[in-house]
Protein backbone atom coordinates (compact mmCIF):
# COMPACT_ATOMS: atom_id res chain seq x y z
CA UNK A 1 0.00 0.00 0.00
CA UNK A 2 2.82 2.39 0.91
CA UNK A 3 4.56 1.60 -2.35
CA UNK A 4 1.36 2.31 -4.29
CA UNK A 5 0.88 5.66 -2.52
CA UNK A 6 4.47 6.63 -3.16
CA UNK A 7 4.12 5.82 -6.84
CA UNK A 8 0.81 7.72 -7.00
CA UNK A 9 2.37 10.82 -5.40
CA UNK A 10 5.34 10.66 -7.82
CA UNK A 11 3.01 10.42 -10.83
CA UNK A 12 0.96 13.36 -9.57
CA UNK A 13 4.09 15.44 -9.00
CA UNK A 14 5.35 14.58 -12.48
CA UNK A 15 2.18 15.73 -14.23
CA UNK A 16 1.88 18.77 -11.96
CA UNK A 17 5.45 19.89 -12.70
CA UNK A 18 5.03 19.15 -16.40
CA UNK A 19 1.83 21.21 -16.64
CA UNK A 20 3.31 23.99 -14.51
CA UNK A 21 6.41 24.14 -16.67
CA UNK A 22 4.35 24.40 -19.86
CA UNK A 23 2.24 27.16 -18.30
CA UNK A 24 5.37 29.07 -17.32
CA UNK A 25 6.80 28.70 -20.84
CA UNK A 26 3.53 29.98 -22.31
CA UNK A 27 3.52 33.02 -20.00
CA UNK A 28 7.17 33.86 -20.70
CA UNK A 29 6.54 33.63 -24.44
CA UNK A 30 3.60 36.01 -24.17
CA UNK A 31 5.64 38.46 -22.10
CA UNK A 32 8.81 38.37 -24.21
CA UNK A 33 7.33 37.63 -27.62
CA UNK A 34 9.99 34.92 -28.06
CA UNK A 35 9.81 31.14 -27.99
CA UNK A 36 12.19 29.12 -25.82
CA UNK A 37 14.55 28.43 -28.73
CA UNK A 38 14.85 32.16 -29.43
CA UNK A 39 15.52 32.99 -25.79
CA UNK A 40 18.25 30.35 -25.60
CA UNK A 41 19.99 31.49 -28.79
CA UNK A 42 19.80 35.19 -27.91
CA UNK A 43 20.72 34.90 -24.23
CA UNK A 44 23.26 32.08 -24.15
CA UNK A 45 26.71 32.33 -25.67
CA UNK A 46 27.78 29.79 -28.35
CA UNK A 47 29.21 26.49 -27.22
CA UNK A 48 28.11 23.67 -24.96
CA UNK A 49 25.87 25.82 -22.77
CA UNK A 50 23.74 26.87 -25.76
CA UNK A 51 23.77 23.58 -27.66
CA UNK A 52 22.84 21.48 -24.63
CA UNK A 53 19.94 23.80 -23.81
CA UNK A 54 18.71 23.65 -27.42
CA UNK A 55 19.00 19.85 -27.36
CA UNK A 56 17.04 19.61 -24.10
CA UNK A 57 14.38 22.00 -25.40
CA UNK A 58 13.87 20.04 -28.62
CA UNK A 59 13.78 16.66 -26.87
CA UNK A 60 11.34 17.97 -24.26
CA UNK A 61 8.98 19.53 -26.78
CA UNK A 62 5.40 18.24 -27.07
CA UNK A 63 5.82 18.36 -30.85
CA UNK A 64 7.02 15.11 -32.42
CA UNK A 65 8.61 17.07 -35.26
CA UNK A 66 10.79 18.95 -32.81
CA UNK A 67 11.62 15.82 -30.83
CA UNK A 68 12.86 14.01 -33.94
CA UNK A 69 14.85 17.01 -35.19
CA UNK A 70 17.83 15.96 -33.03
CA UNK A 71 18.14 12.65 -34.89
CA UNK A 72 17.78 13.69 -38.53
CA UNK A 73 20.37 12.93 -41.19
CA UNK A 74 23.04 15.66 -41.49
CA UNK A 75 21.89 16.38 -45.06
CA UNK A 76 18.38 17.17 -43.77
CA UNK A 77 19.43 19.80 -41.22
CA UNK A 78 18.65 22.83 -43.40
CA UNK A 79 15.12 21.56 -44.11
CA UNK A 80 14.71 20.76 -40.41
CA UNK A 81 15.60 24.37 -39.53
CA UNK A 82 12.95 25.59 -41.98
CA UNK A 83 10.41 23.25 -40.38
CA UNK A 84 11.26 24.52 -36.90
CA UNK A 85 10.94 28.16 -37.99
CA UNK A 86 7.59 27.40 -39.62
CA UNK A 87 6.30 25.43 -36.63
CA UNK A 88 7.32 28.19 -34.21
CA UNK A 89 5.95 30.87 -36.56
CA UNK A 90 9.27 32.69 -36.72
CA UNK A 91 9.94 34.92 -39.71
CA UNK A 92 13.48 34.07 -40.95
CA UNK A 93 13.77 37.48 -42.63
CA UNK A 94 13.23 39.25 -39.31
CA UNK A 95 15.31 36.71 -37.33
CA UNK A 96 18.13 35.68 -39.74
CA UNK A 97 20.66 34.98 -36.97
CA UNK A 98 18.34 32.46 -35.30
CA UNK A 99 18.52 30.08 -38.26
CA UNK A 100 22.32 30.28 -38.27
CA UNK A 101 22.49 29.58 -34.53
CA UNK A 102 20.03 26.69 -34.68
CA UNK A 103 21.89 25.17 -37.61
CA UNK A 104 25.20 25.30 -35.72
CA UNK A 105 23.59 23.61 -32.70
CA UNK A 106 21.92 20.90 -34.77
CA UNK A 107 25.16 20.17 -36.62
CA UNK A 108 26.81 19.51 -33.26
CA UNK A 109 23.90 17.47 -31.87
CA UNK A 110 23.46 15.31 -34.97
CA UNK A 111 27.23 15.08 -35.43
CA UNK A 112 27.67 13.74 -31.90
CA UNK A 113 25.21 10.93 -32.62
CA UNK A 114 27.01 10.14 -35.88
CA UNK A 115 30.36 10.10 -34.08
CA UNK A 116 29.05 7.55 -31.57
CA UNK A 117 27.97 5.33 -34.48
CA UNK A 118 31.38 5.66 -36.19
CA UNK A 119 33.31 4.95 -32.99
CA UNK A 120 31.06 1.99 -32.18
CA UNK A 121 31.66 0.54 -35.64
CA UNK A 122 35.44 0.67 -35.12
CA UNK A 123 35.11 -0.80 -31.65
CA UNK A 124 33.11 -3.76 -32.99
CA UNK A 125 35.54 -4.49 -35.84
CA UNK A 126 38.09 -7.07 -34.66
CA UNK A 127 41.75 -6.90 -35.57
CA UNK A 128 42.41 -9.21 -38.52
CA UNK A 129 46.00 -10.28 -39.10
CA UNK A 130 44.98 -11.34 -42.63
CA UNK A 131 43.94 -7.77 -43.45
CA UNK A 132 46.90 -5.85 -44.99
CA UNK A 133 45.54 -2.50 -43.77
CA UNK A 134 45.33 -3.71 -40.18
CA UNK A 135 48.85 -5.11 -40.35
CA UNK A 136 50.15 -1.89 -41.90
CA UNK A 137 48.69 0.18 -39.07
CA UNK A 138 50.21 -2.09 -36.44
CA UNK A 139 53.67 -1.86 -38.02
CA UNK A 140 53.22 1.91 -38.29
CA UNK A 141 52.66 2.04 -34.53
CA UNK A 142 56.00 0.32 -33.96
CA UNK A 143 57.85 2.61 -36.38
CA UNK A 144 56.43 5.75 -34.74
CA UNK A 145 57.31 4.64 -31.23
CA UNK A 146 60.60 2.88 -32.04
CA UNK A 147 61.95 4.63 -35.16
CA UNK A 148 65.55 3.56 -34.52
CA UNK A 149 64.84 -0.05 -33.65
CA UNK A 150 63.72 -2.36 -36.49
CA UNK A 151 61.15 -5.02 -35.68
CA UNK A 152 62.85 -8.37 -36.19
CA UNK A 153 59.66 -10.29 -36.94
CA UNK A 154 55.90 -9.79 -36.99
CA UNK A 155 55.53 -12.31 -34.17
CA UNK A 156 58.10 -11.18 -31.65
CA UNK A 157 58.69 -10.56 -27.96
CA UNK A 158 59.74 -7.05 -29.02
CA UNK A 159 56.09 -6.01 -28.89
CA UNK A 160 56.37 -6.15 -25.10
CA UNK A 161 58.76 -3.19 -25.36
CA UNK A 162 55.85 -0.92 -26.29
CA UNK A 163 53.50 -2.42 -23.76
CA UNK A 164 51.74 -5.36 -25.38
CA UNK A 165 51.28 -8.51 -23.31
CA UNK A 166 52.71 -11.11 -25.65
CA UNK A 167 54.48 -11.69 -28.94
CA UNK A 168 51.34 -10.99 -31.05
CA UNK A 169 49.47 -7.73 -30.30
CA UNK A 170 46.30 -8.84 -32.10
CA UNK A 171 45.08 -10.63 -28.97
CA UNK A 172 45.22 -7.41 -26.95
CA UNK A 173 42.77 -5.59 -29.23
CA UNK A 174 39.84 -7.88 -28.44
CA UNK A 175 38.18 -5.50 -25.97
CA UNK A 176 38.24 -2.33 -28.09
CA UNK A 177 38.72 -3.77 -31.57
CA UNK A 178 40.27 -1.49 -34.18
CA UNK A 179 39.38 1.58 -32.11
CA UNK A 180 42.25 0.86 -29.73
CA UNK A 181 44.73 0.56 -32.59
CA UNK A 182 43.42 3.69 -34.33
CA UNK A 183 43.89 5.73 -31.16
CA UNK A 184 47.38 4.41 -30.40
CA UNK A 185 48.55 5.07 -33.97
CA UNK A 186 47.07 8.59 -33.94
CA UNK A 187 48.81 9.37 -30.63
CA UNK A 188 52.13 7.98 -31.87
CA UNK A 189 51.93 9.70 -35.26
CA UNK A 190 50.56 13.14 -34.39
CA UNK A 191 51.85 13.62 -30.86
CA UNK A 192 55.05 11.64 -31.40
CA UNK A 193 57.34 13.41 -28.94
CA UNK A 194 54.89 13.10 -26.04
CA UNK A 195 53.95 9.52 -26.98
CA UNK A 196 57.61 8.46 -27.01
CA UNK A 197 58.23 10.21 -23.70
CA UNK A 198 55.21 8.55 -22.07
CA UNK A 199 56.40 5.18 -23.40
CA UNK A 200 59.91 5.77 -22.04
CA UNK A 201 58.59 6.82 -18.64
CA UNK A 202 56.28 3.80 -18.45
CA UNK A 203 59.24 1.46 -18.86
CA UNK A 204 61.37 3.02 -16.16
CA UNK A 205 61.54 1.62 -12.63
CA UNK A 206 60.90 4.34 -10.12
CA UNK A 207 62.76 4.42 -6.85
CA UNK A 208 60.55 5.17 -3.90
CA UNK A 209 61.52 6.23 -0.41
CA UNK A 210 59.89 4.12 2.27
CA UNK A 211 57.44 5.89 4.57
CA UNK A 212 56.68 4.94 8.16
CA UNK A 213 53.20 3.84 7.21
CA UNK A 214 54.44 1.60 4.39
CA UNK A 215 57.28 0.27 6.53
CA UNK A 216 54.71 -0.93 9.04
CA UNK A 217 52.86 -2.82 6.30
CA UNK A 218 55.83 -4.63 4.72
CA UNK A 219 58.92 -6.38 5.93
CA UNK A 220 62.26 -4.93 4.93
CA UNK A 221 62.78 -7.70 2.37
CA UNK A 222 59.38 -7.07 0.79
CA UNK A 223 60.03 -3.36 0.59
CA UNK A 224 63.46 -3.83 -1.00
CA UNK A 225 61.74 -5.88 -3.69
CA UNK A 226 58.95 -3.36 -4.23
CA UNK A 227 60.87 -0.11 -4.21
CA UNK A 228 62.62 -0.95 -7.48
CA UNK A 229 59.65 -2.85 -8.91
CA UNK A 230 59.15 -2.06 -12.60
CA UNK A 231 55.43 -2.63 -12.09
CA UNK A 232 55.35 0.90 -10.70
CA UNK A 233 55.46 1.74 -14.40
CA UNK A 234 52.82 0.29 -16.73
CA UNK A 235 52.31 -1.35 -20.10
CA UNK A 236 51.97 1.55 -22.55
CA UNK A 237 49.85 -0.17 -25.23
CA UNK A 238 47.59 -1.96 -22.75
CA UNK A 239 46.96 1.28 -20.87
CA UNK A 240 46.30 3.00 -24.21
CA UNK A 241 43.59 0.44 -24.98
CA UNK A 242 42.22 0.92 -21.47
CA UNK A 243 42.10 4.71 -21.87
CA UNK A 244 40.37 4.13 -25.20
CA UNK A 245 37.68 2.30 -23.23
CA UNK A 246 37.45 5.24 -20.84
CA UNK A 247 37.11 7.72 -23.73
CA UNK A 248 34.50 5.48 -25.38
CA UNK A 249 32.38 5.36 -22.22
CA UNK A 250 32.63 9.13 -21.79
CA UNK A 251 31.41 9.52 -25.38
CA UNK A 252 28.51 7.06 -25.20
CA UNK A 253 27.31 8.35 -21.81
CA UNK A 254 27.10 11.88 -23.23
CA UNK A 255 29.71 13.24 -20.82
CA UNK A 256 31.91 14.40 -23.73
CA UNK A 257 29.15 16.61 -25.14
CA UNK A 258 30.45 19.50 -23.01
CA UNK A 259 33.92 19.14 -24.51
CA UNK A 260 32.92 18.51 -28.13
CA UNK A 261 30.25 21.22 -28.22
CA UNK A 262 32.95 23.67 -27.09
CA UNK A 263 35.76 22.59 -29.42
CA UNK A 264 33.89 21.57 -32.59
CA UNK A 265 32.17 24.56 -34.28
CA UNK A 266 30.14 22.12 -36.37
CA UNK A 267 29.91 18.32 -36.23
CA UNK A 268 32.50 16.59 -33.98
CA UNK A 269 34.53 14.06 -35.94
CA UNK A 270 36.65 10.98 -35.30
CA UNK A 271 39.69 13.27 -35.28
CA UNK A 272 38.19 15.20 -32.36
CA UNK A 273 37.73 11.91 -30.52
CA UNK A 274 41.32 10.86 -31.22
CA UNK A 275 42.65 14.23 -30.05
CA UNK A 276 40.65 13.76 -26.86
CA UNK A 277 42.26 10.34 -26.44
CA UNK A 278 45.71 11.94 -26.76
CA UNK A 279 44.79 14.42 -24.05
CA UNK A 280 43.43 11.69 -21.75
CA UNK A 281 46.49 9.52 -22.32
CA UNK A 282 48.87 12.34 -21.44
CA UNK A 283 46.82 13.47 -18.45
CA UNK A 284 46.49 9.91 -17.12
CA UNK A 285 50.26 9.52 -17.31
CA UNK A 286 50.75 12.65 -15.21
CA UNK A 287 47.99 11.56 -12.83
CA UNK A 288 49.62 8.14 -12.42
CA UNK A 289 52.89 9.79 -11.41
CA UNK A 290 51.08 12.12 -8.99
CA UNK A 291 49.23 9.21 -7.37
CA UNK A 292 52.51 7.33 -6.91
CA UNK A 293 50.89 3.87 -6.73
CA UNK A 294 52.68 1.08 -4.94
CA UNK A 295 52.44 -1.26 -7.91
CA UNK A 296 50.43 -2.06 -11.03
CA UNK A 297 47.79 -3.80 -8.91
CA UNK A 298 46.53 -0.31 -8.04
CA UNK A 299 45.77 0.49 -11.67
CA UNK A 300 41.98 0.10 -11.38
CA UNK A 301 41.86 2.37 -8.34
CA UNK A 302 43.92 5.07 -10.06
CA UNK A 303 41.89 4.75 -13.27
CA UNK A 304 38.59 5.10 -11.42
CA UNK A 305 39.86 8.15 -9.56
CA UNK A 306 41.05 9.67 -12.84
CA UNK A 307 37.67 8.91 -14.44
CA UNK A 308 35.84 10.75 -11.66
CA UNK A 309 38.21 13.70 -12.02
CA UNK A 310 37.47 14.00 -15.75
CA UNK A 311 33.71 13.66 -15.17
CA UNK A 312 33.85 16.47 -12.64
CA UNK A 313 35.70 18.70 -15.11
CA UNK A 314 33.10 17.97 -17.80
CA UNK A 315 30.30 19.21 -15.54
CA UNK A 316 31.56 22.73 -16.27
CA UNK A 317 29.64 23.89 -19.40
CA UNK A 318 32.66 25.93 -20.51
CA UNK A 319 35.07 23.01 -20.25
CA UNK A 320 37.33 22.05 -23.14
CA UNK A 321 39.59 19.14 -22.23
CA UNK A 322 42.24 20.00 -24.79
CA UNK A 323 41.99 23.75 -25.48
CA UNK A 324 44.95 23.67 -27.87
CA UNK A 325 42.66 21.81 -30.29
CA UNK A 326 39.74 24.21 -29.73
CA UNK A 327 38.18 26.12 -32.60
CA UNK A 328 36.71 28.74 -30.28
CA UNK A 329 37.26 31.59 -32.74
CA UNK A 330 34.79 29.94 -35.13
CA UNK A 331 32.10 30.00 -32.47
CA UNK A 332 31.92 33.79 -32.26
CA UNK A 333 29.35 34.34 -35.02
CA UNK A 334 27.12 31.33 -34.35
Amino acid sequence: MKHFLRMFVQVCLYFYCKCLWRCLKFMVRKLTGQCELQRICYNTKPGAARTMKIEASLKGSKSKRLQTSVSVHPDAIEKTIDDIMELKRINPDINPQLGVSLQACLLQIVGYRSLIAEVEKLRREPYDSENPQHEEMLLKLWKCLKPNLPLKARISKQWCEIGFQGDDPKTDFRGMGLLGLYNLVYFAEWDTEIAQQVLSDSLQPKYREVTKKELSQFSKAEWEKKKFDKAIGYSFAIVGINITDLAYNLLVSGALKTHFYNVAPEAPTLTHFQQTFCYLMHEFHKFWIEEDPLDIMEFNRVREKFHKRILKQLQNPEMALCPHFAASESLINM
